[in-house]
C-alpha cells in the first residue's frame, strides 16, 4: 500500500471539494507523531486542526472510550439518555466563564453548534439580525457559510446565503484596523443596514482560526459586551478552535474578563471523537421548547466518555500552563526564522498554543506571500512535518501541536521548518 496509490483511489472515490492537504495517508499515531502507510514518521503540527489537544491516543481518553464501547455505543440522548451526558453538561456549565448559571446542549459538529446558537438567539430575542466579522470562520453549512467572512474556498459558488447577516471589520493591529475603527463600523451597520433593536446576536472568535490567528483585544471584547448589554443583543463567543486549554485557559475569552451569553465548543472537546456543544446562560438556553434543539448523534455516549477524560487530562496534566510553555518555545524558534528572513516573515504571534507566522513580500504587510506559504507547506509534508496554512490572504502558517507534545519533538519540528525555509527561499 502506498500514499500515491491511496491518493489515486481517493480522487476516484471522493468528491474533489473534500480535498486533502498532502498525499500522506496515516496508518497509526501517538501523541504528536504520525506514521503513514509507507512507514514514514511525521511530526504533527496540526493536531487534526486543534482537535487532539491531548495528543493522539492519550491513554486516559483511549481507556474511557474502550470502557464505553463495552457498555453501549448509541441510544440517542433525546430518547434514552445516560449519566455521562449529564455529567459532561454539568462540568461544561461549571467551567464556562462567568457567574451566571449555565446550561448546555450537545450536537455533533462545530457548525451545528454555531447554527444552534443562532436559533437560540433568535428564539430568545425575537429578532432576526446576526452580526459577524470579516475573516471569521464558523462552518460550511449554509447558515455558517453566511456567517463566515472569507469567500475562497468556503463560500465560492455556494450562494445565496441567509438574509439578515452583516459583517464588520475585525480589529487587527498588524493590518492597521484599530479597535476604534471596528467599533465605528459596527455602529455604521446599525445606521445603514439594520437597527440595533432588530439584531439578535453578535458572533465572533476570540482568536480567528481560518482568518489568520488574530486575537481580539480584551478592550474590544469588553466594548462589545457593553454594546450588547445596551441594545439587548446576545454575545456569542465561537470557541471551537480556541477552546479546551489551547490558548492557555480552558476557554480563551475568559482572559478578557467578559461573560458570553452563548458559546460554542467542539474540536478539542473529546480528543478526536465527534462531539460539539452550546453552553449558555440558563435562562437563554431554556427559551426553545422541548424538541426544538438536538440531533440523532448529538451527545454520543462514546464522545461524552472521551470528553470527560479530556477534561480530567487538562486538569491533571496542567494543559493550560503547558499550552503557554509550548507557545513560548515555538515562538522562540519563529523569532530565529524571522531574524533570518525579515523581508519574508512579516509578523509572528501566538495566544498560548495558537501560533502563527505571516508571510509577506519585501517586509510589507500589504503584500501577502501565499506562494511561499504553499511552498513551505508542501516542503514540510515532504520532510515529515504536518504544517497547516490559513488567513484570508492565504499567507499564514499556523502551528497547532498537541499540548502534550514532547519539547524535544517540538524542537525537531521547528528545525524541519527552518530547513524548509532554506530549501524554498
Amino acid at each position: 500500500m502506498s500514499n500515491a496509490g491511496l491518493q489515486k483511489r481517493k480522487e476516484s472515490a471522493i468528491a474533489r471539494g473534500q480535498g486533502n492537504m498532502a498525499p500522506v495517508y496515516v496508518d497509526r499515531a501517538l501523541n504528536a507523531e504520525l506514521w503513514d502507510v509507507e512507514g514514514k514518521r511525521h511530526i504533527d503540527f496540526g493536531a487534526g486542526i486543534a482537535v487532539v489537544n491531548t495528543g493522539h491516543n492519550h491513554p486516559k481518553v483511549k481507556a474511557a472510550v474502550q470502557a464505553q464501547l463495552e457498555r453501549f455505543t448509541h441510544t440517542c440522548v433525546m430518547v434514552s439518555p445516560y449519566e455521562s451526558a449529564v455529567e459532561l453538561a454539568e462540568k461544561l456549565n461549571s467551567i464556562a466563564p462567568g457567574s451566571t448559571p449555565k446550561k448546555s446542549i450537545f450536537v455533533t459538529t462545530g457548525a451545528e453548534a454555531v447554527e444552534n446558537c443562532v436559533k437560540i438567539a433568535r428564539c430568545h430575542t425575537g429578532r432576526p439580525g446576526i452580526i459577524a466579522f470579516n475573516g471569521g470562520f464558523h462552518g460550511r453549512t449554509n447558515m455558517t457559510m453566511g456567517l463566515t467572512g472569507k469567500v475562497n474556498p468556503y463560500k465560492a459558488g455556494f450562494g445565496p446565503f441567509p438574509s439578515d447577516i452583516f459583517h464588520v471589520a475585525y480589529p487587527n493591529e498588524y493590518h492597521g484596523i484599530s479597535i476604534k475603527q471596528s467599533l465605528e463600523e459596527l455602529k455604521m451597520r446599525f445606521t445603514c443596514d439594520i437597527e440595533a433593536s432588530r439584531v439578535a446576536a453578535i458572533i465572533l472568535e476570540p482568536v480567528q482560526g481560518e482568518g489568520g490567528f488574530y486575537q481580539a483585544p480584551a478592550e474590544f471584547l469588553k466594548a462589545l459586551r457593553a454594546i450588547c448589554d445596551e441594545h439587548g443583543i446576545l454575545l456569542i463567543m465561537d470557541e471551537i478552535q480556541s477552546g479546551f486549554a489551547r490558548t492557555g485557559t480552558v476557554f480563551c475569552h475568559e482572559q478578557s474578563g467578559i461573560e458570553a451569553d452563548l458559546m460554542t465548543a467542539a474540536k478539542g472537546i473529546a480528543g478526536g471523537f465527534p462531539l460539539a456543544a452550546v453552553i449558555g446562560k440558563a435562562h437563554i438556553m431554556d427559551t426553545p421548547l422541548p424538541g426544538g434543539l438536538g440531533g440523532t448523534y448529538g451527545g454520543s455516549p462514546v464522545g461524552c466518555a472521551a470528553a470527560l477524560a479530556v477534561l480530567d487530562v487538562i486538569e491533571e496534566e496542567g494543559l493550560c500552563e503547558r499550552a503557554i510553555a509550548v507557545g513560548e518555545q515555538a515562538m522562540a524558534h519563529l523569532k530565529e526564522i524571522q531574524a533570518l528572513y525579515p523581508q519574508l516573515v512579516g509578523n509572528i504571534r501566538n495566544t498560548g498554543s495558537m501560533i502563527a507566522m505571516e508571510l509577506v513580500k519585501e517586509g510589507d504587510a500589504s503584500k501577502p506571500n501565499p506562494e511561499l506559504t504553499k511552498a513551505l507547506s508542501a516542503k514540510a509534508a515532504e520532510k515529515g512535518l504536518v504544517l497547516l496554512s490559513c488567513g484570508i490572504r492565504g499567507n499564514v502558517i499556523r502551528v497547532l501541536p498537541a499540548l502534550t507534545i514532547e519539547m524535544e519533538i517540538l524542537d525537531e519540528g521547528m528545525t524541519i521548518l527552518k530547513d524548509c525555509f532554506r530549501d524554498v527561499v
